[in-house]
């Protein structure tokens, strides 16, 4: 699976760069156009450092050795990142608000993948409400995807609660089109005080396919993680 590309300029990046851009026309004043063209560079990587660099306080995300384990590749991952990815995960598209959140994707050297999104919001009662409309939408899931799809079959199982910190619940949703590969999804999703997280894991295949107990170890960490003092 390819690493998805990712646009991590914001506004921070904007005002940075603009302060870069003088710097640099002062700069090849004073020097040689090899020097000058060195000075930018630096000054400019820097800016990108600064606007993509994620806040200390950002709770902890996953790793890829605390994915579950793919029989035939080691997991890679992308850094953790501001906002929502670009393309959301499956089940969970215009869910998850972008102020506060952050997110890892995960990717393996065949077709499995995963993400993870973490949202930190204003108030613990904002979050149990976030949590729910996640679940919720994730329940839905499978008949709303054979509403747009009606040639095929999709079905889901809630595989119960974990108890961790505020709670967690794992579920499965499987789909099928003619003439094309099955696709198993596995998510998870939990919470601990106002913070919400969604770990999300999937591949060609079925039910039978799907790592649930590894999962669930994953979606345990993923909530314990999520504490940052």
């Amino acid at each position: 699976m390819r690493k998805p590309t990712r646009s991590l300029r914001g506004a921070v990046l904007g005002l940075v760069a603009t302060a870069t851009a003088t710097a640099a026309v002062v700069a090849m004043a004073a020097t040689g156009p090899a020097q000058a063209q060195t000075q930018a560079h630096a000054q400019e990587t820097q800016a990108r450092a600064t606007a993509q660099a994620v806040p200390r306080s950002t709770p902890g995300h996953l790793v890829p050795r605390e994915l579950p384990p793919h029989p035939s590749s080691d997991w890679y991952a992308s850094d953790v990142t501001q906002g929502l990815p670009e393309t959301a995960p499956f089940c969970v598209e215009k869910t998850l608000p972008s102020a506060g959140a952050t997110h890892r994707t995960f990717w393996t050297e065949y077709d499995t993948g995963a993400t993870q999104i973490v949202v930190r919001t204003g108030t613990v009662a904002a979050a149990r409400q976030l949590a729910a409309a996640a679940e919720q939408k994730i329940r839905n899931c499978a008949a709303d995807w054979q509403r747009t799809y009606p040639q095929g079959t999709a079905s889901w199982r809630d595989y119960g609660a974990l108890a961790v910190e505020d709670g967690a619940h794992v579920y499965g949703v499987h789909t099928s089109y003619p003439d094309s590969e099955l696709g198993i999804h596995l998510f998870g999703v939990g919470r601990d005080g106002r913070t919400v997280t969604i770990v999300t894991w999937g591949q060609m295949g079925d039910y039978d396919q799907a790592p649930l107990a590894d999962f669930q170890r994953t979606v345990t960490t993923a909530v314990l993680k999520l504490y940052h003092p």
